[in-house]
């Protein structure tokens, strides 16, 4: 399968499959850790994480939260420099457990994030600017009703429970707690000497390679960089109740009507799947354990294409048949000139496909992105889960498109 979606259908340089059962492990990688060498990906490769660090930070208030030094439902803001505004709905405070649960009411990301940098989005975003952010941000939605995930939202609680670690930064305090404790001495934020020589360089759809992403203050959404044996390590120690974060995880798992956040799964043949997927602008991560059967998988990608988590859930249980994807075909480049233009799908909405270095990128705001071909008139996407067909006119170049995208088609007629 491996072999399959690295060598055949181009999405990704590399790929390594981890598997654990009844603490038994197996590993399986295929590809190179980038496009210069021919070093191939290994379990001990170095990938970044991602979204799979949030599981990390909710742990880490579970540990807070044994030691008395946090509790669940006790409001962000206490936990902030005195005076600092945390916005609030209905009467309601945002609380650790919204924060971990998802049910803050704060946005994806702040909206005040306005990167210098669209290939590293994170890399600038500090303190003062979340503090600017929660100062001016107004809810739509009330504190603990409704979930929506939110990267501000997990990395507010890193940052918050950093601070109620006096003199700890984030990544710091989750060594000391959690990753000293368990043995994952390659699990980290900052890269050393020795991991940058295993690391498995992100890439795009179009595996050229791009920058590897880095955090401020958000550190606890996504920052971390780990490989599949650490990361096995971590499932491992979830089922053990004598491991240093054993005894942690029911309160994560648990309601919220029962004392916790409500982040496991129950499984349909009994048992609670704890599960996340991470991604960053070349990587892509996920992770899947039942507890009560003692089995569970990693798999780690050095691109940006989401062709992680479906893999992971039917090597779980292979019940579940894994996605298929579409192949690229090879055409003349001289085709791709016959479909350049600007396309109106609305009043206010326009696509505009260009054609530079011999590939065709379709720009639906300030970002093209490449779409790849699997005939001479029709087109899909690799980073998202959409299709574009074009349709020819009377002088033989393309009239129209359709765009295929979630369930519907909207055709974008050639204005230019």
């Amino acid at each position: 399968m491996l072999v399959h979606r690295v060598d055949e259908l181009r999405l990704a340089r590399g790929m390594v499959v981890g598997t654990t059962e009844a603490n038994e492990r197996s590993f399986v990688s295929h590809g190179r850790r980038n496009s210069v060498c021919d070093d191939p990906v290994q379990p001990d490769t170095v990938f970044e994480l991602g979204s799979i660090t949030k599981l990390f930070t909710v742990l880490l208030l579970a540990n807070m939260m044994q030691r008395g030094e946090a509790e669940l439902n006790e409001p962000v803001a206490h936990l902030l420099p005195a005076g600092t505004r945390v916005p609030c709905r209905n009467g309601r405070e945002i609380t650790l457990c919204d924060l971990a649960a998802h049910r803050s009411g704060l946005p994806l990301r702040p909206t005040n994030l306005q990167p210098s940098d669209r290939d590293d989005p994170y890399a600038r975003y500090t303190a003062d600017q979340l503090y600017e952010f929660l100062g001016t941000h107004e809810l739509l939605l009330t504190p603990g009703d409704v979930y929506t995930y939110s990267n501000v939202g997990t990395g507010l609680l890193g940052y918050a429970l950093a601070r109620r670690a006096a003199s700890r930064d984030y990544e710091t305090l989750l060594r000391e707690r959690i990753l000293a404790p368990l043995g994952m001495n390659d699990t980290v934020i900052g890269l050393p000497p020795r991991l940058a020589q295993r690391l498995a360089s992100p890439h795009n759809s179009s595996l050229d390679a791009t920058p590897l992403w880095n955090f401020d203050v958000l550190a606890g959404a996504g920052a971390l960089r780990s490989t599949a044996i650490d990361m096995l390590t971590f499932l491992e120690a979830i089922a053990d109740a004598h491991s240093p974060v054993g005894g942690m995880v029911s309160s994560v798992i648990a309601s919220r009507d029962e004392g916790g956040m409500g982040l496991g799964a129950p499984h349909p043949d009994g048992g609670t799947t704890i599960a996340h997927a991470g991604g960053t602008g070349g990587s892509r991560s996920s992770i899947r354990y039942i507890p009560q059967w003692k089995r569970g998988v990693v798999v780690l990608s050095n691109s940006n294409v989401d062709a992680v988590i479906d893999l992971g859930v039917h090597i779980l249980d292979t019940r579940y048949s894994p996605l298929w994807f579409r192949k690229e075909v090879p055409v003349e480049p001289s085709v791709f000139t016959r479909l350049i233009g600007s396309y109106q799908i609305s009043p206010g909405r326009t696509l505009e496909v260009t054609n530079p270095d011999g590939r065709l990128f379709v720009r639906h705001t300030s970002e093209a992105t490449r779409v790849f071909p699997s005939s001479e008139w029709q087109y899909f996407y690799k980073a998202l889960n959409a299709q574009i067909t074009f349709e020819p006119g009377s002088d033989g170049r393309a009239a129209r498109l359709v765009l295929h995208e979630s369930g519907s088609d909207q055709i974008a007629i050639r204005v230019a």
